[in-house]
């Protein structure tokens, strides 16, 4: 997480879970984004594999699920995600509309980090975890 920016960043929660962020920040600062879902565009079949063969958006709603359907593993770690082939970030559309709400799972952080608005999402979007919680970013 304290790499250079545009890097993935991959570690164990909980002894279980593979968790990637995208190193955000310059070299030497520790800021990383979460990755909470995803929606595939491409490798759907060793997706469902690794899922144990469930449909749809189930498949990449929750950051456990991303690593285990990408089949992370901490050797990801400081991969550079601006390259092409293996993973890689790719340009998307523009968002018509984004939603913010509180992070989940983090009982043990101090409230004010609990109910910052750092949980983003696209409207609309079946691929995002616990959408009935965010609210619209426009004021």
């Amino acid at each position: 997480m304290w790499g250079p920016p545009g890097h993935a960043y991959v570690y164990l929660c909980y002894g279980m879970h593979q968790m990637l962020n995208l190193v955000t920040n310059q070299d030497g600062e520790g800021a990383a984004v979460l990755i909470r879902s995803c929606e595939p565009i491409e490798g759907h079949r060793t997706i469902r594999r690794r899922r144990g063969g469930k449909e749809g958006p189930v498949l990449l709603t929750g950051p456990g699920k991303v690593g285990q359907a990408l089949g992370l593993d901490p050797g990801f770690s400081g991969h550079p995600l601006y390259r092409r082939g293996g993973l890689e970030v790719r340009e998307g559309n523009d968002a018509s509309e984004v939603l913010v709400g509180a992070r989940i799972g983090i009982g043990y952080a101090e409230p004010e980090h609990q109910d910052a608005e750092w949980r983003l999402a696209i409207a609309g979007s079946p691929w995002v975890s616990h959408a009935r919680e965010l609210r619209s970013a426009q004021r």
